[in-house]
């Protein structure tokens, strides 16, 4: 179990707030920590693993990491942090990158055989592709069997396919150490691909807490769907108007009368659904 109480005064992308986070994991859950940018994820993340100092009180199965009257060491913390930008060892092939971690090389061959880089052993990094980088930074955090791992966005950088395939192998080193583990994503597949609960930040405080259906699924009533965009354009043809909306990385086009377009403007937030076979559009 692990009991999260801090908080820390931060500039978020509104001005000044305050971070507070209060929860408690279970051993073994895969978090995913999403929300807007600026809302204090990545802060939560290095708190968790010493980098930053926070008020408050953080124990991992019944271990104090924090309280007012100690901080315990990053080294002392037993976790594996996995970074958007891989931070490996240049001069030191992938092999050497985990064993600088831990001498325990049974356990490298085992990462790197379930994450399919035993052939690479000996590669530099400099040698290898983004997906495969991030693998190595995946088995090196695992290296030190953590109790807690920490992931920052670490696929963000990936094509998708690549994406997905690091999920998987993700999830399979998850099951397999079963490693209470925190990642975030802004990814909404990603997300119930990989979590059981996900927990959504806004201005450093918590404004949803649930599983990932929960969470995520947002529509309502008779809607078979809803997805949130914004708009790029409101064009008139004829007797019609019509909202271009980005939704993740496309474009739809949406059928609005003249009251509708109206009542739109560009750059809103919305989210489209469709009632009786028909497409809505409310605002966010």
């Amino acid at each position: 179990m692990i009991k999260i109480d801090i908080n820390k005064q931060l500039h978020g992308s509104s001005g000044a707030m305050n971070l507070q986070v209060k929860l408690d994991i279970n051993k073994g859950d895969f978090i995913a920590l999403s929300g807007l940018s600026g809302s204090g994820k990545t802060t939560l993340l290095r708190i968790l693993a010493g980098l930053e100092n926070a008020k408050g009180f953080i124990s991992v199965d019944e271990k104090v990491w924090l309280d007012d009257k100690n901080t315990l060491s990053i080294q002392k913390r037993k976790i594996g942090f996995v970074f958007q930008d891989y931070a490996l060892f240049d001069n030191m092939n992938v092999e050497q990158n985990l064993l600088y971690v831990n001498k325990d090389k049974k356990l490298a061959q085992k990462l790197l055989a379930i994450t399919e880089l035993t052939k690479l052993a000996k590669r530099l990094p400099n040698t290898l592709s983004g997906g495969q980088k991030q693998r190595v930074s995946l088995c090196r955090a695992m290296m030190n069997n953590p109790e807690l791992l920490l992931m920052d966005e670490p696929l963000s950088a990936l094509d998708p396919s690549m994406r997905i395939k690091l999920q998987n192998e993700i999830l399979t080193l998850h099951k397999e150490f079963n490693t209470t583990t925190i990642m975030v994503s802004h990814e909404p597949s990603e997300i119930y691909r990989l979590a059981n609960r996900v927990i959504v930040l806004n201005q450093g405080k918590i404004i949803n807490d649930g599983n990932p259906t929960e969470v995520l699924l947002k529509t309502s009533g008779s809607q078979k769907f809803s997805f949130e965009g914004e708009i790029l354009d409101i064009i008139k043809t004829d007797v019609i108007y019509i909202a271009i909306i980005s939704i993740g990385q496309q474009l739809v086009e949406v059928v609005l009368c003249e009251d509708e377009a109206k009542s739109f403007k560009i750059t809103d937030k919305v989210r489209v659904g469709t009632k009786a076979f028909a497409p809505t559009l409310t605002k966010v």
